[in-house]
Formats: structure tokens, sequence, C-alpha cells
């Protein structure tokens, strides 16, 4: 760890990657908390409980799913073929659109169109910047230091969520989506100045051919890169007991996650000042365990053990707040999360150990696209069970029935989570040569 922070092109590499992206996670995260009143206020006007909010976020993830499946793949495939930056450059700007509207205004018709456009800015952000961004760290930082490197990643991720929701506790709510759009739009232009490219481009393909020939061929690297990456994975017991495990795992944690702050209103009252005081123990308990705890304790029992102790934690987590009896518990089971963001940066880890140098961007999009599926599952049984039990119509009083199922869901990605057997390498699977290296767009 100390040779590596001696390497000061290492160090300025990331520090360019990461700062712009600390603001852009935080301009993010400091709209959580308060676009649970918006909505309501906007959809339900002068009522706690919003069945048609719950349903339009369990409808925008449902959408998202869908679309990650094909967009995840390729767009790691194509940072690997044409460079990390470009792609960086146009997830982080999506963003910028959607929060816009709800700064020109909060109506029922902004809120809907600010819906349509985040979703479509979800489908390529979600997932695609943790995807893209642990492509660049691997090729910057080498194996002995990779797992502190992305826990570095994901603790700045962390911080970026408590100053957020430091801005949404403090700022006054008029000028909260403001300043967002401000920060979101210095990320980009940050990136665009700064930022250098670790990937040198594929060599552009003949564009002489005939359109529809051209057409063809582009179609046919597609299916073969996926092909491809499918394949990697596939055939690396390690790559594919990962994508069962973080597949289960985000089946339950997506719909926990997805419909938690709706529910917390619903059941307790809560409101913007307490979501960000909940969302903020979560973030300073990650900041804690991320910066400071995963990089010593990796070393000492390695990323399965960790991964092993971050699902046990969150399946907890989620029977706590199914089972949830006081407005104090939530404030406890927030706690939890000090353990539960382990998951990400210790499988960034494992996948990119287990994955050659040339396919992690392949690697990591493809494991993304399968959480993606869960993504696309989970709001079709917990938007409807979290809305039942809410109501006045549910069969017995448990209104946190659906995130006692999603904790079994958890249990069971520590099931494959156990039987993992990491490797420290995987070589590239038989694949045509030509069809492997072509890129996706001539």
């Amino acid at each position: 760890m100390v040779g590596w922070w001696k390497n000061n092109r290492e160090v300025r590499l990331l520090v360019h990657l990461l700062l712009p992206l600390c603001l852009h996670w935080t301009a993010e995260e400091m709209t959580h908390s308060v676009l649970v009143d918006v909505t309501t206020n906007a959809l339900c006007p002068a009522q706690s409980t919003c069945p048609q909010a719950i349903y339009l976020n369990g409808l925008q993830q449902t959408t998202v799913g869908i679309f990650k499946m094909v967009v995840l793949p390729v767009l790691g495939q194509l940072s690997d073929d044409h460079g990390r930056k470009p792609f960086l450059l146009f997830t982080v700007s999506t963003s910028i659109f959607p929060f816009t509207l709800i700064v020109i205004n909060k109506s029922k018709g902004f809120v809907y169109a600010y819906y349509v456009l985040r979703t479509i800015n979800l489908i390529f952000t979600q997932g695609s910047i943790y995807c893209i961004t642990a492509a660049y760290i691997a090729d910057v930082v080498d194996d002995n230091t990779k797992a502190a490197s992305f826990s570095w990643m994901m603790g700045l991720f962390s911080t970026s969520h408590v100053l957020g929701n430091a801005l949404a506790r403090f700022l006054p709510g008029a000028y909260i989506f403001l300043v967002s759009v401000v920060l979101l739009i210095f990320s980009p232009v940050y990136m665009a100045i700064y930022l250098s490219e670790t990937v040198t481009p594929a060599p552009k393909a003949d564009q002489r051919l005939p359109y529809f020939k051209a057409a063809y061929k582009i179609v046919q690297e597609q299916y073969n890169s996926m092909r491809y990456a499918a394949n990697v994975v596939i055939s690396s017991p390690t790559l594919k007991c990962i994508s069962l495990a973080l597949f289960c795992y985000e089946l339950g944690m997506s719909g926990v996650n997805s419909t938690l702050l709706y529910y917390l209103k619903a059941a307790f009252g809560f409101d913007k000042n307490q979501f960000s005081e909940i969302l903020m123990v979560v973030g300073v308990g990650s900041i804690i365990s991320q910066l400071l705890v995963l990089p010593i304790i990796t070393p000492l029992v390695g990323e399965h053990v960790v991964l092993c102790a971050a699902c046990i934690s969150s399946a907890v987590y989620a029977l706590l707040y199914g089972l949830a009896w006081a407005p104090w518990v939530p404030y406890f089971t927030a706690s939890l999360g000090v353990v539960n963001v382990l998951v990400k940066p210790s499988s960034f880890a494992l996948i990119s150990k287990a994955a050659s140098s040339t396919d992690q961007g392949k690697a990591q999009g493809f494991i993304l696209a399968v959480q993606s599926i869960a993504i696309l599952l989970s709001p079709l049984a917990m938007t409807p069970l979290t809305n039942l039990f809410l109501s006045k119509n549910a069969p017995f009083d448990c209104k946190g029935f659906s995130f006692v199922c999603a904790s079994f869901a958890v249990a069971i990605s520590l099931c494959f989570a156990s039987m993992l057997k990491p490797n420290t390498s995987n070589q590239p699977s038989e694949v045509d040569a030509e069809n492997v290296e072509a890129p996706f767009l001539s």
C-alpha cells in the first residue's frame, strides 16, 4: 500500500477520476431524501402514503432493468475498445437534464417528465459508472492494490452520500435541486479538462462498406463481443459464482432500497430531515469501513470472507427494517450499512482478479447486466407487496413484510458467496481472436 502512494502518476490519475465522480454522487444524493416529499406532494397532496409514487418508482426500476441488460455489456465492451473517458463523460452528463426540470417546476406534469428523463438517465448510468470506473482503476493499479483502490472508490462514494445528505439536511428545500444541477454540470467539465485516457482506442474499420453490409457487420460484432463476454464469465467458476451471488443479493436489496423511504414515511411519518439523518448514519459508517477497515482486513481474511460477512449483514439489515416496531429501529438498522457497503468493493476486486487485463470492462459489464435482471424482477414483487401491506387491506399487521421477503433472497446470495472459490487470474476463452478484438461500432 505504501508503494502505491509513492507512485505519483497513479495518484494523479485516480484523483482526476474520483474527485469529479465524488461531486457527481454528492449532487445526486442530496436530492434523494427531498425527492420523496416532492413526488408525494405532486402526486398525492396532503397524504402520507402515495401508491402512485410507489408504483411509478417500481415502473422506473423495471424499465431501467430491462434496458440495462443490453446497455451495460455494450458500454463495458465499448470502453475496452474505444477508451474510458468518452463513456464516463457521457454517463455523468445525462444526469443534468432530469434534475433541471425539478429546478424549473415541481408540479405534477414536471414530476412525470422528470421520471421519464431520469429513467433514460439511469439506463445509461446505474451500474455503468461503477463498471467503467472499476475498469479505469484496474487499468491504473496492479493486482496487489486493487482491493484497496476499489475500497477507496466506494469510500468516496459513501463520503459523497454523507455530504449530499448533510446538504439536504441543512440547505433550504428551494435551493437543493439548484445546487445539485450546478455540481452535475461541473463534474463532466472537470473530466473533459483533466481526466486522462488509459486505453488506446481500437483502429477504425473500413467505413467504405455499403450501408446494409456495414449495419450487418455492426450487429455481428456486437453479438460476437457479447457472446465472448458471456463466455468469459461462464467459463470461470469464480465469475459464475459471483454472478449468482450478486443476482440474488440485488434481487433483495434493490427492492429494499427502492421502497425504503416511502415505507418509512408511511409507517413512521418520517420527513426530509429524518431521511437525511438515516442516510448520513449509513454514509458515516460506510466511510469508516471502506476507507479504513477494508484496506486493513482484506489482506488478512481476503475478499471472499468480506463478501460473505457483508451478505450476512445485509440479510439482517432487510429483516430488521421489515420487523421495525418503533421509530428508533430504522436508525439502529441503518448502522448495519457499515458492513453492507463492502459488497461492491469486495465483488469488484474478485471480478477484477478473475478476469484478464483485456477483459476488465467486459466482465464487470456482463456481471452488472446480470444484476440488472434482478433489478428488473425485484419491483414486480416488492412494489405491489409493499403497497399491499401499507394499505388498510393488508392480510396481517406487518407493514414491512416485503422487506422480510427480501432478506430471504439476500440469504440465498450468502449461500452462493460461501461456495465461492476465488482465483487470481483467468485466461481468455477460446474465441475467434478476430471477433474478440473487433470493436462494437465501426
